[in-house]
């Protein structure tokens, strides 16, 4: 290439919108029922404000917002009484339905204010809430399937963690299509990947070893893993993974999940339940799901040094391995748009199937070549 071609060659900027202050239309998941169900009000920070959740005298779990529409005491702060939560300021009560049920020390309660109401979904020990910033009520047709397994007495229960990640949830959901990063970040070797989107569900299928350059010489070798994961709505995801070792399969449900605190910050969250192997005692199947959630809890922690430290860009420069990067994006897009302007385009089934074939003979190369360095520093 000549001086001039050098001159003339165009650099690639990045481009990079705002983030956006509107937040995904779906079902979010806050976290387990027994860590409500408690009793107690709870504070939640999310889309942009603050949450109450509180059960009432049946159980069932209300979300309200925080802040009382009499003189914006904090509910959170406050108390349950029967089936209402009661203002700490003025002990004003507000029921699960959002309306003022009663002012303790008024001749009259003003019985048609309302407060700000959430709708709620209770499942598989999990507590959902339906945003939708144009007020649409949810589907009749709940888009997040049954879990099965959760519950069972072939189960473990759920052993969830919980870390705030301080940019736009955007980062997260590229991972559906990023092959090449389990490798890199993961320390797996992708055997096949491939993503199906259609309407509201956007689903991952991968199978992959581990890295022979990066297994310790203690413990069981994991021979590498099957899994099919898909995001069910814009924040949560259902894997069914299971773990390959020599003496056995660990089968595995993962959930990964978030909701948004506000533009530039989110609750990501993520559990995981073992299936028990026959003959184990309950307390070594619970020992067996918190040794594979830490290893979960350090893939998660891995994306987060990754997602804290990069740019976002809105215009990625790809090779064909990148995946469909540009298609999943414009999947996610339906969750941020009204539902009158979703066009085909965002919801119609779309798969695309990488060829491992390349990246695998290099990835192997590169083992090779670090396990043969590290024998001859050890010679």
């Amino acid at each position: 290439m000549s001086v001039t071609d050098q001159e003339s060659t165009e650099v690639r900027q990045i481009e990079a919108g705002e983030n956006p202050t509107r937040f995904a239309r779906g079902w979010h998941c806050l976290g387990l029922i027994r860590d409500f169900n408690d009793g107690s009000p709870h504070q939640i920070d999310a889309f942009g404000t603050s949450l109450v959740v509180f059960a009432d005298s049946q159980g069932r779990l209300n979300v309200l917002d925080a802040y009382c529409r009499h003189m914006g005491g904090n509910l959170a702060h406050g108390s349950v009484k029967g089936d209402s939560i009661a203002c700490p300021f003025h002990d004003w009560r507000w029921g699960g339905d959002g309306k003022c049920k009663l002012v303790p020390y008024a001749k009259r309660t003003p019985r048609l204010a309302r407060t700000a109401k959430w709708p709620t979904l209770e499942q598989d020990g999990m507590l959902f809430i339906w945003n939708d910033p144009e007020g649409s009520a949810p589907p009749e047709e709940n888009y997040i399937p049954r879990i099965e397994q959760a519950g069972s007495d072939e189960w473990t229960d759920w052993h969830w963690y919980t870390t705030v990640v301080n940019i736009n949830c955007r980062e997260i959901i590229d991972n559906v299509v990023d092959m090449a990063h389990f490798f890199y970040i993961h320390g797996s070797v992708p055997s096949h990947f491939k993503n199906i989107f259609e309407g509201p569900v956007a689903t991952q299928y991968m199978n992959g070893g581990g890295r022979d350059d990066m297994q310790g010489t203690e413990g069981e070798k994991m021979l590498g893993s099957t899994s099919v994961a898909s995001y069910y709505g814009p924040s949560f995801m259902i894997d069914d993974l299971t773990y390959h070792y020599p003496e056995a399969d660990h089968k595995t449900i993962l959930i990964n999940c978030h909701y948004p605190i506000d533009a530039n910050s989110f609750v990501l969250q993520y559990g995981i339940i073992v299936k028990k192997m026959a003959g184990v005692p309950e307390e070594i199947a619970m020992q067996t799901a918190i040794a594979l959630g830490d290893w979960v809890k350090q893939g998660f922690e891995q994306d987060v040094q990754i997602w804290k430290n990069k740019a976002r860009i809105d215009n990625p420069l790809l090779v064909e391995e990148d995946g469909p990067v540009y298609q999943l994006r414009r999947w996610y897009e339906q969750f941020y748009v009204d539902a009158a302007d979703v066009v085909p385009e965002m919801t119609d089934r779309f798969e695309y199937e990488l060829d491992t074939t390349v990246p695998r003979e290099a990835w192997t190369k590169e083992m090779e070549a670090n396990i043969a360095a590290r024998a001859a520093e050890s010679v």
